[in-house]
């Protein structure tokens, strides 16, 4: 019978070996007590096995309060584990699935620390799951770039413009060659700017530059929301000729996001606000590498990744694992395009590149456009120019010798690095 792995990293003041078979009990067929019917042949079928133990270094503190023995004393062994269960327990249920694979395991005084690393899925997925329906390439496709990021940026400020002053931005936008478009995720539909007003303002400029140019700039609309009122916006945004609609994925969640990536007909992009809870603590939560594979299993085309020199607290070595999960083969494909977003401007491009290898990227800068010195127009054109100069192998100074909206770029926000 197929079986699916999860990594945990954790911290116990335990043996490892009793923390691990605590973990891998609590979340198949035992809990804290025997109990009548758990027969050998129940817990062969159905116990979750403990694959490996890799032990680490110890600590005299512990990450996180709670334990179930006297500590007073002890050091706090860390390790990596693997854990296995049958696919049996949970079939393809992806609720069920996390809540076995996460659920109750940060409740366990056992462990002073715990968080899921990655997930290993077996190939039988691919019959229940589609996955993305767009990706990387489809996400090319509908933008119309090829052989360099695609460059976006969001509506700002974030909330309190009217769909009439939304449309006179968007407008300047994509005058500007840009590629992409986004609501804030904190733009639903407010008081002064109905979604349905929002939605036929902007498309009416959005179709207005297609038919004149050919190229239809794709705007991401924010429908998160109760699953009815996504449903309608997003029919909403098809019918009125859009190709993207964007989800805030931890508050809607992933049967939510399920539903409306299954419909198959917008680019979903996905946003992880809220991630920190998630992750920022080193020995809680869950790492990106799993974090992402659950939102492709769920059909995403599109998840944020922080970015290179971002203004969160995220480190660069944590951007670039994630960008890297991104781009791994999950199910045979399933690809999900990364979303570099977060205090970035084309200062960060030869770096972003250095460490990632890819173009395979949705390069987005809010206030690197919005507030370059020469405008929007040049914010979009300086972008372009700092990934062309990147690709060429040329430093940012070598770039902004070369283009002067670059340069200005440099001038504004270098000092900023």
């Amino acid at each position: 019978m197929e079986r699916i792995t999860a990594q945990y990293y954790i911290e116990t003041p335990l043996a490892i070996e009793q923390a691990a078979e605590v973990l891998a009990g609590e979340q198949s067929s035992g809990t804290f007590t025997d109990v009548p019917g758990e027969t050998e042949e129940l817990k062969e079928r159905f116990a979750a096995r403990v694959e490996s133990i890799e032990p680490l270094d110890t600590v005299q503190n512990p990450s996180l309060p709670g334990v179930s023995v006297d500590s007073k004393g002890h050091s706090y062994q860390r390790a990596n584990v693997e854990v296995s269960w049958s696919i049996e327990n949970f079939g393809y249920n992806l609720p069920v699935m996390i809540s076995t694979l996460q659920g109750n395991l940060y409740e366990l005084r056992q462990f002073t620390g715990l968080k899921l690393m990655n997930l290993e899925v077996p190939p039988s997925f691919s019959d229940y799951f589609n996955g993305p329906n767009f990706g990387i390439e489809g996400s090319r496709q509908a933008a119309q770039v090829q052989d360099r990021p695609l460059i976006g940026t969001i509506i700002k400020p974030s909330v309190g413009m009217s769909p009439g002053q939304t449309a006179e931005l968007v407008d300047t936008l994509v005058d500007t060659g840009i590629d992409f478009i986004k609501d804030d995720e904190l733009m639903g539909s407010t008081a002064n700017s109905p979604f349905e007003k929002r939605l036929e303002a902007v498309m009416k400029v959005i179709n207005r530059h297609a038919d004149r140019t050919g190229k239809k700039v794709m705007y991401a609309f924010n429908i998160s929301g109760e699953m009815d009122d996504m449903l309608r916006r997003y029919e909403q945004i098809v019918k009125s000729g859009g190709t993207c609609a964007m989800l805030s994925l931890n508050s809607i969640g992933l049967s939510a996001a399920k539903k409306i990536c299954d419909q198959g007909e917008l680019v979903i992009h996905g946003h992880r606000n809220g991630w920190g809870m998630l992750n920022r603590h080193p020995l809680l939560g869950i790492e990106f590498p799993a974090y992402q594979k659950l939102w492709r299993l769920a059909g995403v085309d599109q998840i944020h990744v922080n970015g290179i020199q971002n203004k969160f607290w995220e480190s660069d070595d944590s951007v670039v694992k994630s960008i890297k999960s991104c781009l791994k083969p999950l199910l045979g494909g399933y690809s999900i395009l990364p979303v570099v977003s977060s205090g970035q401007w084309g200062g960060q491009a030869p770096e972003t590149y250095r460490r990632t290898g890819t173009t395979d990227l949705l390069y987005m800068a809010g206030g690197g456009i919005l507030g370059h010195p020469g405008g929007p127009a040049e914010g979009v054109k300086a972008l372009k120019q700092a990934w062309e100069g990147t690709v060429e192998g040329k430093s940012v100074e070598e770039t902004a010798d070369k283009y002067p909206e670059f340069a200005k770029s440099v001038q504004k926000f270098g000092g900023n690095q």
